[in-house]
């Protein structure tokens, strides 16, 4: 399904209106909304022609040009040269080249631009304040002026790399952030080939089609960007952890798809949104705790069991990959003079447990001692059920 091509209902409404428009495009993603990634290209490729460029990120969007290589057509691929990529990234854009018998346009961010930023904030700010500056500077900057010379550019964007921001996600839209050729907002499209298909699919085709891939992939990388926002993730976390993990889930965007971000701010302004999520950690072994509860939690000079209590957001993707090893923990901890707790934290609550309880991304982890009020945040990122056991054994 992944290589076929078919003649949908699309191609009508293709051609009843070639100079497109927002409601021509909304109604041709509808059309292809089934079309496979292949046809998606070709119908890219051949409306806008040299105007259309394939953004490369130096990983499993290499599939992009694969399918633009089997569609027959001439194209053209760009990609950030940020400054702060990995080795292992620059060699896999040269075996790129190699291999398809291309040359990569690459756009760089502009030298005073890095240069205020680096003297004035140091070289990583970022884990301080926040990614958006520096991406802004070396990534969102490059991008609008690479956009500037096209009609059209093709992203690796995919439904499942990011539930928070990328869930609706159209295989074709007019970009509602960027500007193209001509010039205004609406003057550039935005195609979206992989967005309906999911990653083990998309590297199933990778391996079926011997295509050359990035060496971190193999080091346990799945999205790749910049040297120091990017590590490994374990087998259970989502792919998007691996990328500006000391943050907030909902703020796992750069800027170059800002446009998703306006659809994730409805469902996660704490809003009647979130009161619809299903919520998580349900469990006889878990307690859910109120405002007072938590407040009283934290009162207590001394307490007749240790607590463990995580402060979550049932809609952020972080906290369900981590449901399941909680509730083992909560399990495994039954009877033995720890309880675990959970408190949600976001909506109305959020500035509460910012204040006192050191949230500052979600989930957040608090072990409350027998004899001491000051709970104790877990310091890691690896949610696994061994390394809650440890943590806990440190300290009960």
């Amino acid at each position: 399904e992944l290589l076929a091509v078919s003649l949908p209902d699309a191609l009508e409404v293709e051609n009843n209106n070639l100079n497109g428009g927002v409601e021509h495009y909304e109604e041709l993603a509808k059309a292809m909304e089934n079309a496979p990634p292949l046809e998606i290209m070709d119908k890219a490729l051949e409306k806008f022609g040299n105007d259309i460029a394939i953004a490369f990120s130096g990983a499993e969007d290499v599939a992009l040009i694969e399918y633009a290589r089997l569609t027959g057509r001439p194209f053209r691929v760009f990609s950030l040269d940020t400054g702060r990529l990995n080795p292992e990234t620059y060699r896999f854009f040269d075996t790129v080249e190699k291999h398809y018998g291309i040359r990569i346009e690459y756009w760089f961010p502009d030298a005073i631009d890095v240069q205020q930023l680096v003297r004035g904030k140091g070289l990583f700010s970022f884990y301080e304040d926040g990614h958006q500056e520096c991406c802004r500077v070396r990534k969102v900057r490059p991008l609008r002026k690479a956009l500037k010379g096209l009609r059209a550019w093709i992203t690796g964007q995919r439904k499942d790399q990011s539930p928070g921001t990328r869930l609706d996600t159209p295989v074709v839209q007019v970009d509602p952030s960027f500007e193209g050729i001509d010039g205004g907002i609406g003057s550039l499209v935005k195609w979206n080939p992989l967005a309906n298909i999911e990653g083990k699919d998309l590297w199933d085709f990778l391996r079926a089609m011997d295509v050359p891939v990035n060496s971190l992939h193999s080091r346990g990388y799945v999205s790749i960007g910049c040297e120091p926002c990017t590590r490994p993730v374990l087998p259970w976390q989502h792919e998007r952890e691996g990328r500006w993990w000391w943050e907030d889930a909902k703020a796992k965007e750069c800027g170059l798809h800002k446009g998703n971000i306006k659809q994730e701010e409805v469902n996660y302004s704490g809003g009647e949104s979130n009161g619809a999520t299903a919520d998580i950690f349900n469990s006889p072994n878990l307690v859910s705790l109120s405002r007072t509860g938590i407040e009283n939690l934290t009162r207590l000079e001394t307490r007749k069991e240790a607590w463990i209590v995580v402060l979550y957001a049932p809609w952020c993707h972080f906290c369900q990959a981590m449901e399941e090893p909680f509730i083992e923990l909560a399990e495994r901890l039954a009877g033995t003079g720890v309880k675990l707790g959970k408190f949600r934290a976001d909506g109305d609550q959020k500035a509460f447990a910012e204040s006192k309880l050191q949230l500052k991304t979600f989930p957040t982890i608090l072990f409350f001692p027998k004899h001491s009020s000051k709970p104790i945040k877990y310091p890691s990122e690896k949610r696994d059920i061994d390394s809650f056991m440890v943590f806990v054994n440190a300290l009960r």
